[in-house]
């Protein structure tokens, strides 16, 4: 309806606009594509088919927000970014520091790593009552549970056959046990990892 009334009135009057005009030849050739009935939900494109297109250079834009220069996203800056990884890293590296003190024998980094805050970490997040516990005490409290020690051991004694070496030093020593598990509740973030592991359970 629109179109047939555009295409009479264009030969009575000059709209002046031809940005009008190409719009009305570009429908005019859509139009003829599209299938419509009563029986479908959306227009069917499948005849559709794009041939070509043209990108304009349309100068520089101006990417301000607002004209008196206030933002309500602050722009992020050097101080802090990374901060996160930089902490993580930095947890890491501690953790092999400490590890390498405790155990003996010629054992790479990667192992230690894998061992204490992948293996050992890793099974005692599973562990329901050291989450209730992490939940509801004080770090210093969870450090001093039995439950956290039996938990360790038998963790310990889970990962002997993937990490006999360790393992077997972990299980003849009490020093290490504990060297463990202060390493385990510092840089390892055990604790942490337990509670915000309980909390989200919570919600």
């Amino acid at each position: 309806m629109a179109r047939g009334v555009y295409a009479f009135l264009s030969q009575i009057f000059d709209y002046g606009n031809t940005e009008i005009e190409k719009r009305f030849l570009f429908y005019k050739r859509l139009v003829a594509l599209l299938d419509f009935g009563r029986e479908r939900d959306t227009v069917d494109l499948s005849k559709v088919v794009l041939t070509h297109h043209t990108l304009k250079n349309r100068g520089k834009q101006t990417m301000g927000l607002r004209g008196d220069g206030e933002y309500k996203l602050q722009p992020m800056d050097a101080v802090g970014s990374g901060s996160v990884q930089e902490k993580q890293e930095a947890y890491l590296t501690e953790i092999i520091e400490l590890v390498n003190g405790l155990f003996e024998g010629d054992l790479s980094t990667g192992d230690q790593l894998v061992y204490v805050n992948g293996v050992l970490k890793g099974k005692l997040l599973e562990n329901e009552t050291l989450l209730r516990q992490a939940a509801s005490n004080s770090k210093e409290h969870f450090a001093n549970s039995p439950d956290l020690k039996e938990a360790m051991l038998n963790a310990i004694m889970d990962a002997l056959d993937a990490h006999q070496s360790m393992s077997t030093q972990a299980l003849g020593s009490e020093r290490v046990r504990d060297g463990l598990r202060d390493i385990l509740l510092g840089p390892g973030q055990l604790y942490e990892a337990l509670k915000q592991k309980a909390e989200h359970r919570a919600r």
